[in-house]
């Protein structure tokens, strides 16, 4: 599971973890309102294409940024969470497992992710229920700005406002984490045992 890292390596990964995510998320923005709105209200849009159409006709370009602030922030929250506390767990579970951890690898990389998860959709999923709640509800029954919407969950709903969608947010997120750094865990090992058969010092 790699060598056991200092808070310098962490930090690193937490910062990548910020552009992984929050920039990527942020990018997708326009897609991410269709696809909410389709879901929230089925019949809508009569597809994809129409969603795109449709906000285009009737709210312009501004339409399709509805959201964009707690999705870059929420988004980057997660990835600091994702990426740093997966190698903190990796690191962790290897000095738990002692000598075992090499045998037992594969599983270290699947709890590791896991746990990292979780936490990061702790950090999540106040910025998402607030950007979903930003892109489907009706006009003019919720703020559209994040400044405005926020402190109306918070004062009409508290916390748990924040936190209604969490276990399906761990639901969809811990196995699909899992199953990608499972992946790409075991497929970087394939690669440096088969292609790259050269000591790892020699590509730096």
């Amino acid at each position: 599971m790699g060598d056991v890292h200092d808070a310098s390596y962490y930090m690193k990964c937490m910062v990548g973890g910020i552009f992984a995510c929050g920039l990527t998320h942020a990018a997708v923005c326009p897609l991410d309102i269709v696809k909410c709105r389709m879901q929230a209200n089925p019949g809508m849009y009569k597809g994809l294409g129409d969603g795109f159409k449709t906000i285009h006709a009737t709210e312009g370009l501004k339409g399709f940024t509805l959201g964009w602030f707690p999705t870059i922030v929420g988004y980057s929250m997660q990835g600091f969470g994702k990426f740093g506390f997966y190698e903190m767990f990796k690191d962790v579970y290897k000095a738990a497992l002692g000598e075992k951890a090499a045998q037992y690898q594969t599983i270290g990389f699947l709890v590791s992710s896991a746990c990292a998860e979780v936490i990061a959709d702790v950090m999540l999923c106040p910025m998402e229920a607030l950007k979903v709640r930003m892109q489907t509800s009706d006009k003019g029954t919720f703020p559209e700005t994040a400044r405005e919407g926020w402190p109306k969950i918070m004062n009409s709903e508290g916390w748990a406002g924040f936190y209604k969608g969490i276990k399906p947010l761990w639901m969809r997120q811990v196995p699909y984490t899992m199953v990608k750094f499972g992946a790409f865990e075991n497929t970087v090992k394939a690669f440096y045992a088969n292609i790259f058969t050269a000591p790892k010092a020699s590509y730096s």
